[in-house]
């Protein structure tokens, strides 16, 4: 039966080895020379050999026997390895390194992820990232395939995904998006009926309506554009106008203008999407916990 050996033992064992003194290396470990003498002792009993020459007493250095000359290497290659594997998962549990992966609805990945990605990685210059952007249904299909650790998505129809949790974060209001120049684009807020009149473009957001007092515009849009940057290109060059959440329309675009939807008023609810039946690893955990302390309404 092969010996267990002890990280502290072996630690004692080359400080006596290095230090040249049972004394010495007692008060590196802040133990007593007994209790170090003891240590190597046993340390000895579990190898069969001796590590130690008999201490002359005309000389307070120790010596090493052969065998413990060809043990010390051995002895800080052990040590040595037990280190690096305690720090890694130290600093695993700590969030500071490992690999995080994540995937979210590309209004959350443009508005509010760089600033809180910013925040979280700030003391973890080790930490992986792999991000991923998609729709809602990308982002769930990442989610239970486990390409990401967890994703940020709304979370439609959640009778059918009794297998997930989702925790809601942010409240995104449903409004209209369309040129500084247009017919509406003065109103503080606007009622669906008022869209029937004027060109208006689908986009993968536009299934919010369904089910609310506003269906109706999903059957009269004339044009579908699934592409946000498309999307935008469109309706900055008057194409028409179209339904999008707040977080959704791009901060501090100079030729577009949100008017919020007054009724019906349609709230898009953004959160943490994970699978029920799988522990995140302590990055993730530790970012989720990060967005659930640090999110706030960005609408400023």
């Amino acid at each position: 039966m092969l010996p267990e050996l002890k990280i502290t033992q072996l630690r004692h064992f080359v400080w006596v080895a290095e230090l040249k003194g049972f004394h010495a290396a007692a008060e590196k470990a802040h133990r007593t020379q007994p209790a170090i003498s003891l240590s190597i002792r046993d340390l000895e009993n579990k190898l069969g050999e001796s590590l130690f020459e008999k201490r002359n007493a005309k000389t307070a250095k120790t010596e090493l026997t052969p065998f413990g000359r060809y043990f010390l290497p051995k002895a800080k290659e052990l040590i040595a390895h037990h280190d690096r594997v305690a720090e890694d998962m130290t600093l695993l549990a700590e969030h500071k390194t490992g690999h995080l992966r994540i995937a979210s609805v590309p209004s959350i990945a443009t508005r509010i992820l760089p600033e809180l990605l910013l925040q979280f990685v700030a003391d973890a210059p080790d930490l992986h990232i792999s991000f991923f952007d998609g729709n809602s249904d990308a982002v769930i299909k990442m989610v239970e395939s486990q390409e990401v650790d967890f994703g940020l998505a709304s979370l439609f129809h959640e009778e059918e995904h009794t297998d997930k949790s989702f925790t809601p974060i942010w409240d995104d209001q449903i409004g209209v998006v369309c040129p500084l120049d247009h017919p509406i684009a003065d109103q503080k807020e606007i009622h669906w009926e008022e869209l029937r009149q004027h060109r208006l473009i689908g986009n993968g957001t536009s299934r919010i309506l369904e089910g609310t007092e506003a269906s109706p515009l999903l059957g009269l849009s004339q044009f579908y554009i699934s592409n946000m940057i498309s999307l935008i290109a469109m309706l900055e060059a008057g194409f028409g106008i179209t339904t999008l959440p707040w977080y959704a329309v791009p901060k501090d675009n100079q030729k577009l203008t949100f008017v919020p939807l007054s009724s019906p008023k349609v709230i898009r609810h953004i959160g943490i999407v994970q699978m029920n039946n799988k522990s995140l690893s302590p990055p993730a955990e530790a970012l989720v916990e990060f967005i659930k302390q640090h999110s706030q309404d960005h609408r400023d």
